[in-house]
């Protein structure tokens, strides 16, 4: 499985009253490295793009707290492509250890109508490289 991988700070405000990383930041984290990974693949914002997406789902199993760390590594793969939205995975980790596990769902929608579209095919291809099952058939 081919994955990307990036550093995200923790700044001094994510911590709550036990110094810990509280656990709605932790959504902010994935979306951080989403955004990374999305930039990397295709060498743009999405603004430059056709079409856009929005999250419609999201899920996190929390493992461990986060304390006081300069920053969590964060692992991004595209774990399946359907026709109008694809899964991404991630995997949050500190000092080589997982200590959260995360899963969205984005659906592809035209910027002006907001109506769902396909999946380009020009993502596809690019999503291929980092899928989690090698499944980016259209399928949804």
């Amino acid at each position: 499985m081919g994955y990307f991988e990036t550093d995200v700070a923790v700044r001094y405000r994510d911590l709550d009253t036990y110094g810990h990383v509280n656990n709605a930041v932790y959504v902010t984290y994935c979306e951080t490295a989403r955004v990374a990974f999305l930039r990397e693949l295709f060498d743009r914002t999405f603004d430059d793009l056709e079409h856009g997406f929005v999250v419609a789902h999201v899920e996190v199993d929390y493992r461990r707290p986060i304390g006081d760390v300069e920053s969590v590594a964060v692992r991004v793969a595209v774990d399946h492509v359907g026709t109008t939205s694809f899964t991404t995975s991630y995997e949050l980790l500190v000092d080589d250890e997982t200590v959260a596990t995360a899963e969205t769902v984005q659906v592809v929608v035209d910027p002006d109508t907001r109506e769902t579209r396909p999946v380009p095919d020009e993502w596809r291809e690019v999503f291929a490289r980092y899928s989690g099952d090698g499944d980016v058939a259209a399928d949804d």
